[in-house]
């Protein structure tokens, strides 16, 4: 029998917890035989003095275990489940594409995302822009859409890792949240409920990251793709650069609106599909749908282009609940903001550097994210047209168009957008978009 208490001493006097030890604290964090002022102390020891692999798996497992986890396996579905987690950032709409991508090249993609925190945009907000969106299904609908589409893109369920949704909780008010072990367990024990065969993490670096520096980010990638192995859950990592947003719109309708256009050929913003396609082609590798990198990613690029993952998309949300016209008439469905109007340049020059979480901050400032977790979103807010590191810039030139509420939310934004590009007389070349690949050490 174990003490919460002498588990809590152990780990904060810097000594390693057992796989037993820790399924009881987890368990007993469920169950209600575990405080809350019990768990937040050992998040705190667990953040000052880190935790080994064996742990870390260890923690992931018993989280994951704390709820359902699904099985695939009485569907016989032709082909492999995959999916891809992002850290976050700003313009980051590489889901939209790239479930349905996948799923037309054989692959299921039971996606479990998350709403917007702090700065960064969530995949669910995006969707649940979409009138009629079920982003939350039950466990039947949920696997009725991915047998019968290919992918679903939808929230966590209750019954989903409830450890990871109390524990998190406890971490946002503890200031615990930055601790690598447990992000790392938070992440890969819903993905692992979700009975994948494979994963590929995209973790984003840079001024609009999550984890700003190159260091703290390849330490992450690092710690995820040890443990998801560890854990049996096949994992690559590809550190990517948010130094600037990744597609030239941040908010929620207007990025599914990118998304659309992206995959119907109407636009083609390259930075956002080389991260898409270099994020699938790992996809397909990992599930053996592609003998290599290089035909993964022709692959994807081939979906894309072809049209395929656009109609994927569109019965996806008509599977879901969303409008069966959606794919044509996307304006008829998705709110517009009153105020569409472009922020202008005061100096002339190029775009040497974007302080890109300022950029999502003014998304935030729109209401198009959330300063507490219970406030409204407002779906049609945001921002289009963001110039990019490197363009010229002539004075009086839009850098964005910010799509606003009111007059005084338009003007907040605008002073952000301008405080947010830094205009020089020299062109720079931006960040390589791919940093680094991480996979499992030998």
């Amino acid at each position: 029998m174990f003490l919460p208490q002498e588990i809590i001493r152990k780990k904060r006097d810097g000594a390693a917890l057992s796989e037993a030890e820790i399924r009881f604290f987890i368990k007993g964090l469920v169950d209600g035989s575990v405080t809350e002022m019990q768990a937040s102390a050992l998040a705190m020891a667990i953040f000052f003095n880190g935790m080994a692999r064996a742990e870390a798996v260890a923690l992931t497992q018993a989280m994951m275990h704390s709820g359902t986890v699904l099985d695939w396996a009485a569907l016989s579905l032709p082909g492999p489940v995959l999916d891809k987690h992002s850290t976050g950032g700003v313009g980051d709409l590489v889901s939209l594409i790239l479930a349905p991508a996948v799923a037309a090249c054989g692959g299921f993609v039971p996606m479990i995302s998350g709403r917007g925190l702090g700065h960064t945009g969530g995949t669910l907000d995006k969707l649940d822009s979409i009138p009629g969106y079920r982003s939350q299904p039950d466990n039947a609908l949920l696997r009725k859409t991915v047998r019968e589409i290919g992918c679903a893109i939808i929230g966590q369920t209750e019954d989903l890792a409830p450890a990871d949704k109390r524990l998190y909780a406890i971490r946002d008010v503890t200031a615990t949240v930055e601790s690598i072990p447990l992000i790392t367990a938070s992440i890969l024990s819903k993905k692992l409920a979700a009975g994948l065969e494979g994963l590929v993490m995209d973790v984003k670096t840079g001024s609009g990251a999550f984890m700003p520096t190159l260091e703290k980010s390849r330490a992450l990638a690092q710690s995820i793709v040890a443990v998801a192995n560890g854990a049996g859950l096949k994992t690559t990592a590809l550190i990517t650069d948010m130094n600037q947003p990744l597609a030239p719109a941040a908010g929620n309708a207007v990025e599914v609106v990118n998304a659309l256009h992206n995959m119907t050929g109407q636009r083609k913003d390259q930075r956002l599909l080389d991260v898409t396609i270099a994020l699938g082609g790992e996809m397909l590798v990992t599930g053996s749908l592609a003998a290599d990198i290089a035909e993964g990613r022709e692959k994807i690029a081939r979906a894309i282009a072809s049209g395929r993952a656009a109609e994927i998309f569109g019965k996806m949300v008509s599977a879901l609940g969303g409008p069966a016209d959606f794919m044509e008439k996307p304006a008829k469905h998705l709110a517009a903001a009153p105020i569409i109007r472009p922020v202008h340049a005061e100096t002339s020059g190029h775009v040497s550097t974007i302080e890109t979480r300022t950029l999502g901050l003014a998304v935030v400032a729109l209401g198009g994210g959330r300063t507490r977790a219970a406030d409204a979103i407002d779906h049609a807010v945001g921002l289009t047209d963001l110039v990019e590191v490197g363009a010229e810039i002539t004075s009086g030139v839009p850098l964005a168009m910010v799509h606003a509420r009111s007059e005084a939310a338009f003007e907040a934004a605008a002073k952000a957008v301008r405080s947010a590009y830094r205009v020089e007389g020299q062109p720079s070349a931006p960040s390589p978009l791919i940093v680094e690949r991480v996979t499992e050490e030998k």
